[in-house]
């Protein structure tokens, strides 16, 4: 029962603090240092309190490295979940389209989505036109659909966007 209850303790307290370290870990990415720090600070300490159970214990098994890589590993699945819904972002979507698509900027303008149109040459020199749309993260699949629905040879790539001044957001608190 001793062995269970720590192998139990060990897995949830690995899935706390990865996913702390998950969530720090694109938290620094987005440049928020401070905050990042104190997420770092919490997820030490529990590692290190486990650690320090799980080498005193005096129990010698393998299911507590068992349950440790277990932890560690749905620590990171569930780290990804609340990093992606919680921690919002802002998107490059380039959108590459034969010069005739009109109709989907329209669309994507009758959308609320701001479009910059800049003429490009595509392969062999035929006329394509790049369309640029900075967006919040939780619209990427409505617009991925709306480029689907009305232009379904359209080439997109998708970036993630570090820093945003001025311009047009939708529903944007000011």
């Amino acid at each position: 029962m001793e062995l269970f209850l720590m192998c139990l303790k060990i897995f949830f307290a690995r899935i706390i603090d990865v996913s702390l370290g998950t969530v720090r870990t694109i938290i620094v990415v987005k440049g928020k240092n401070i905050f990042a720090a104190c997420v770092g600070f919490l997820e030490a300490m529990i590692w290190f309190l486990v650690v320090k159970d799980a080498l005193n214990s005096g129990i010698n098994s393998f299911w507590i490295v068992i349950s440790y890589a277990l932890g560690f590993a749905f620590g990171t699945a569930i780290g990804g979940i609340i990093s992606s819904r919680f921690i919002k972002a802002k998107l490059n979507i380039q959108i590459i389209v034969d010069s005739n698509s009109i109709n989907l900027i329209n669309v994507l303008r009758d959308n609320e989505f701001a479009v910059s149109v800049v003429d490009a040459k595509g392969y062999k020199e035929s006329d394509k036109l790049l369309l640029l749309v900075e967006i919040d993260s939780d619209r990427l699949e409505e617009i991925k659909h709306l480029v689907k629905e009305n232009s379904q040879k359209a080439f997109i790539v998708v970036n993630e966007t570090k820093y945003v001044q001025n311009g047009y957001f939708k529903n944007v608190v000011k």
